[in-house]
């Protein structure tokens, strides 16, 4: 059953895509800018994690743990050292969109030097032998994948919907100013934005980087496919960046059973830019009125 196998395939890629999406569009929806480096917190996360298990030899779990407080150091770092400091010059968003993509280019150099240009492997999971439902093959490792992005995703809606601090994350997104003005501290905020979405984004690098190679670059084309997401979903939804993030993991993997593997990324493309000339808002953002 192919179409069964491109359906599991898709809601692997899927399920990747939204925490990329997820940690994403949460930082925009709250901060208003788009932030690239978040695809190097990502790169960066795997790399440390390979780093700590494989090289140091750290118990998985420990090195796991260490990762993902990482990667949140990591993104409340980028905040406090470069966005704060731009913030309280005035910058645009414009100039913060571009001291993203400085410090997206900055972390892959950085990998680059440390680590090499060579691909590497963590090489946690050995290769296991997949189950098969229906003629579709999917392994442990994939069903593990799935299930943590789902369970993750829904501990977020229910800490944006529950807590404290999440309400205040929804009170600033929804308008800065009169949460200020109820004592709300955006400066705050900010700092548990990127905290808790660099947390997100470390958990998705340990996904990709028990699945897949490690490689300098990984960062920014998992951030494309997170950015595309988002669009496509509404990018200052954090429930539309899941949708969009699934649906574009589905589309990639129904395309290339018409056309060649080589084409996945040009659908993305394709989608993102269909997105962006005829619905920008996306399926669950609201059009804001000229």
């Amino acid at each position: 059953m192919i179409a069964l196998q491109l359906l599991i395939n898709g809601l692997i890629a899927g399920a990747i895509y939204a925490l990329v999406a997820t940690g994403f569009s949460l930082i925009y929806s709250v901060c208003k800018f788009v932030h690239f480096a978040h695809g190097a917190t990502i790169a960066f996360s795997a790399y440390f994690l390979y780093f700590l298990f494989s090289i140091l030899g750290l118990n998985f779990g420990f090195a796991v743990v260490l990762a993902i407080a990482f990667a949140s150091l990591l993104g409340y770092g980028m905040n406090f050292f470069v966005y704060k400091q731009l913030r309280k010059r005035k910058a645009s968003s414009v100039i913060l969109l571009i001291a993203s993509f400085a410090l997206l280019i900055f972390f892959e150099s950085l990998i680059l030097l440390l680590f090499g240009a060579d691909v590497k492997t963590i090489g946690f999971i050995k290769i296991a032998k997949g189950l098969e439902f229906f003629g579709a093959i999917i392994t442990p490792l994939q069903i593990f994948i799935v299930a943590a992005s789902f369970v993750l995703l829904g501990l977020l809606f229910l800490f944006m919907k529950k807590t404290k601090i999440g309400k205040a994350m929804r009170a600033v997104a929804d308008n800065k100013e009169v949460a200020e003005v109820v004592g709300i501290s955006s400066e705050r905020i900010y700092d548990y934005v990127f905290i808790i979405g660099s947390a997100i984004a470390g958990i998705a690098a340990i996904l990709v980087g028990l699945e897949q190679n490690l490689e300098p670059m990984m960062g920014t084309n998992l951030m494309i496919k997170g950015f595309s997401g988002a669009i496509i979903g509404g990018i200052g939804s954090v429930p539309g960046a899941i949708l969009g993030a699934f649906l574009l993991g589905f589309a990639e993997n129904f395309g290339i059973w018409f056309l060649p593997s080589g084409y996945k990324d040009a659908i993305a493309f394709i989608i993102l830019f269909a997105f962006l000339l005829f619905r920008p808002q996306g399926i669950l953002g609201i059009k804001k009125n000229e």
